[in-house]
């Protein structure tokens, strides 16, 4: 009985990566699950078919910079354990806006570290003991590789976005908590997620939607900027594995080992939606726009996950083929959930251009 007697909290378990670890854990594990969510824009309960009713599940409306909502539900619930997934993480949008990113990742970690940490010392016994605060983070916090070498958990910090900086700031103020005042933490820092589910603004659902629609679809600089895909899913269960067994104060790389370039990725969307969803004027590729890039465009991540394989026995279940295959399949058939969000509002309008 996976985590049986416990109880979850998952902050930012409306959003992409966080809805995929409450799905996991609701349906793999037997532990009581809180989804503590601001509901921002990128958030979206419809990402949680099946929660209703769930006497497992619980869902709590709070924002993780609000030190004092925080508390009424640490003493409301009691929990064993928080995932903090809560954080702002579109480059784009932190090019333009970097406040936010300042306020949620930096102050909000703070916030929910200095309320863990009351929650944590109050505790004693058994319950004390199996405590853990496990804080995810993303590969950018390394910041850019050349044509060779992966990120390891030992390579020094080096961000190149107000984005991959505020989760920089947030990773070492959770060390700091460990090493200060010793609590129980881990921290997991991962490659690139794609899968069901994905804020329509990311790169792989951006170019689905866009393809389906027959819309140009628009490549930073020449497409070659290579990334390591991870599908959301085989994520989901390194973070519940890293939760169970991980060791306290250590670090885990989680990655897919799926290097593949911007372009690469694009144009294996196309081919995949002339298999599934035909365009009558003709392949998807011709849709194909490259754009001025990204101020900053990080070159290359690639993670090393040896670690988490060798220490914990993860392994992920899909490379990018089978991945990619699941994915532009569930977004054709599952078009209302990103009509949706278009209906409240979205626009697909490029930003982040540094002007």
């Amino acid at each position: 009985m996976r985590f049986g007697g416990w109880t979850i909290f998952v902050t930012g378990g409306a959003g992409f990566i966080g809805s995929a670890v409450v799905r996991h854990l609701l349906q793999g594990t037997h532990a009581k699950v809180v989804n503590i969510d601001k509901l921002t824009y990128a958030a979206n309960l419809e990402s949680l078919p099946g929660t209703a009713g769930n006497m497992n599940y619980f869902f709590e409306k709070q924002c993780i910079c609000d030190g004092l909502g925080l508390r009424r539900l640490f003493e409301k619930y009691q929990p064993d354990a928080v995932m903090n997934l809560a954080a702002e993480s579109h480059v784009d949008r932190s090019i333009d806006g970097p406040a936010e990113f300042i306020q949620t990742n930096v102050v909000g970690t703070f916030t929910i570290l200095q309320e863990a940490l009351r929650h944590w010392r109050s505790l004693s016994g058994e319950k004390r003991k199996r405590f853990r605060f496990l804080h995810i983070s993303t590969d950018e916090v390394f910041g850019s590789l050349g044509n060779e070498g992966f990120f390891m958990e030992t390579t020094a910090y080096a961000p190149n976005s107000p984005y991959s900086a505020s989760k920089a700031s947030s990773d070492h103020l959770v060390r700091a908590w460990h090493h200060t005042y010793e609590l129980p933490t881990l921290v997991t820092n991962c490659s690139n997620n794609y899968g069901p589910y994905h804020f329509p603004e990311k790169l792989i659902p951006h170019m689905i939607i866009r393809g389906l629609a027959g819309e140009s679809l628009p490549v930073y600089g020449d497409g070659k900027n290579i990334r390591d895909w991870l599908y959301v899913e085989d994520h989901a269960k390194a973070l519940s594995l890293v939760l169970e067994r991980g060791s306290i104060g250590e670090t885990y790389n989680v990655g897919g080992r799926n290097e593949r370039t911007n372009l690469y990725v694009v144009e294996r969307i196309c081919d995949l939606l002339d298999e599934i969803s035909p365009n009558p004027s003709g392949s998807h590729r011709s849709l194909i726009n490259f754009v001025p890039d990204r101020p900053g465009h990080d070159h290359r991540y690639a993670i090393d996950a040896s670690k988490l394989e060798r220490e914990l026995g993860w392994r992920a279940e899909e490379d990018f083929e089978t991945g990619i295959y699941k994915t532009v399949r569930w977004y054709v058939d599952h078009q209302p959930w990103w009509r949706a969000i278009a209906n409240r509002g979205y626009t697909a309008k490029r930003i982040g251009l540094n002007r």
